[in-house]
């Protein structure tokens, strides 16, 4: 596997729930051999311990609501400053609201790090049906579909205007969630221009 050049690549993937962010960023790992940092994967960890965080974020996830920006943000912190310099890395979900958003962009400008933020791009429609057809496997309780309502209106309210910043950046490439995993992967590594 190639890449233009040297330069360590930082991918976020964002997008609405059922999007595929975490298809995506997992078939990209296997394609490039870079980790990926989820923070539902970290979430839904810390939610199954019996701890007042765990209790807290468990229910947080259980209404379909965000974490607070500054607990998701601790977790990002945690992984980017853990990385070793020269070491690639993708991030799965890091980036949902305002003040996440702003701290992604103000942290690698830091280290100076680039980065490119991925939007896989659904309709509502599709995230509806995705997630009812996931909640019938999945066991999440933020897939049940007093959930899914919520969770859409938290993307409205907080991560469509994240995507805002990674725009006015020149950071962000929209990619079309619609086709089949396969082909979207297909988009992704067009989008990073890997050969």
């Amino acid at each position: 596997m190639n890449t233009m050049d040297s330069t360590p690549r930082t991918v976020f993937f964002i997008g609405k729930p059922g999007c595929g962010k975490g298809t995506q960023a997992k078939l990209l790992s296997e394609r490039t051999g870079w980790p990926v940092r989820a923070s539902g994967a970290e979430f839904r960890t810390i939610a199954a311990e019996d701890t007042v965080v765990g209790r807290k974020i468990k229910s947080e996830i259980d209404e379909g609501m965000l974490a607070p920006h500054w607990f998701a943000m601790y977790l990002y912190q945690r992984a980017l400053f853990s990385l070793p310099e020269d070491s690639n890395v993708i991030f799965d979900g890091f980036n949902r609201k305002i003040e996440e958003a702003q701290l992604i962009v103000d942290s690698l400008q830091w280290i100076g790090r680039p980065f490119v933020v991925l939007e896989i791009d659904i309709s509502d429609g599709t995230m509806r049906e995705r997630l009812q057809g996931r909640s019938r496997t999945s066991g999440r309780a933020d897939d049940r579909q007093d959930a899914i309502e919520e969770r859409l209106d938290e993307y409205n309210t907080h991560t469509a205007e994240a995507l805002k910043i990674f725009e006015n950046m020149g950071v962000l490439i929209k990619i079309d969630g619609e086709p089949s995993p396969k082909r979207v992967a297909e988009l992704v590594a067009e989008a990073l221009q890997l050969s």
